[in-house]
């Protein structure tokens, strides 16, 4: 199967599924962990390699020695100053952990990138991903299995006009992220209410009653008893979703409740990160004092072994 109908099939079960009676339905995004270690200084800086790297990359600097892991931290360092002022400060340090974090999806988009990316000039057209995803479903007018494409287009273009930021109907490789990930930027954060919304408001008033929000994660399939936990949500609906008790939720209440307020865990270790290793506590870190500190940043051979002692020792 091809990344396009991949996408395509993605689409259609986000618009078409219906939960078992038994399972429910997530749509509620959350902020993930930074990792899945204890963060406890005193033991290890486990936590903070994962943060600053995300997991996958944090391992590769294990096998390095302390020389080259300060070479790699060095180069890191660059980067996360993004206005080459020379110095890295907390807001620089917190984007560069949330992007860290969200390299699976970066992956993803570049994965698909070649795929859409048809006369290969750096950018993606709407023209291209429409006749790239859509093309062969649009010569059918009557397809067989039930699904208005047109209508999806429809909804895709809308979202991809949104991502689009200078309005040229050409992606760059960040807006296209925008278009395939909404939720992971805040200017995309609308759309994917808006979308949940269009899905789960069945009567078209626009608004999301008890009986539509419950509609959405479950299924009574002739069952007469509800499990406990659909009872509990409807709970959770007249005492937390429906904030001004109107019986519905409209697009605010509804955005609290698919896009809560998380702690900010970037920003929590971005804060860390720096007052330990701000020497001269003026609020911002030079390439020196985060090289000076190198092993709270990344790991390497020397503090891998020096960990695998600790451990050996409390053995």
């Amino acid at each position: 199967m091809s990344i396009p109908q991949l996408l395509l099939c993605l689409s259609l079960s986000m618009l078409c599924i219906s939960s078992k009676p038994t399972e429910k339905k997530d749509r509620v995004h959350h902020e993930p962990q930074l990792s899945d270690k204890v963060h406890d200084d005193a033991q290890s800086f486990d936590y903070d390699h994962d943060a600053f790297l995300g997991a996958d990359e944090a391992k590769t600097f294990d096998q390095l020695t302390p020389e080259e892991s300060k070479e790699r931290l060095g180069v890191i360092v660059a980067k996360i100053d993004t206005d080459k002022d020379g110095f890295v400060t907390e807001g620089e340090l917190k984007a560069w952990i949330k992007k860290a974090q969200k390299k699976y999806v970066y992956d993803s988009v570049e994965r698909q990138w070649q795929e859409f990316d048809m006369n290969q000039d750096g950018f993606i057209s709407w023209d291209e991903y429409r006749n790239v995803t859509y093309g062969t479903y649009l010569d059918d007018p009557d397809p067989d299995d039930g699904f208005n494409y047109k209508q999806m287009m429809v909804r895709d273009e809308r979202r991809f006009k949104l991502a689009d930021k200078d309005g040229d109907l050409t992606a760059t490789k960040e807006e296209f992220t925008a278009f395939l990930h909404p939720e992971e930027y805040d200017y995309m954060k609308d759309i994917v209410v808006q979308e949940t919304m269009e899905d789960i408001d069945k009567n078209g008033d626009g608004f999301i009653d008890l009986e539509e929000y419950i509609g959405d994660m479950y299924s009574h399939d002739g069952d007469a008893d509800e499990p406990e936990w659909v009872k509990t949500e409807r709970e959770q609906f007249v005492e937390f979703r429906d904030k001004n008790r109107d019986g519905k939720m409209d697009k605010e209440e509804t955005k609290d409740w698919i896009l809560p307020s998380d702690y900010d865990h970037a920003e929590a270790e971005a804060r860390h990160l720096v007052y330990e290793s701000d020497q001269n506590k003026d609020g911002k870190l030079t390439k020196e004092e985060i090289v000076e500190k190198y092993d709270l940043f990344v790991g390497s051979q020397a503090t891998d072994f020096g960990e695998a002692l600790v451990r050996h020792d409390e053995f």
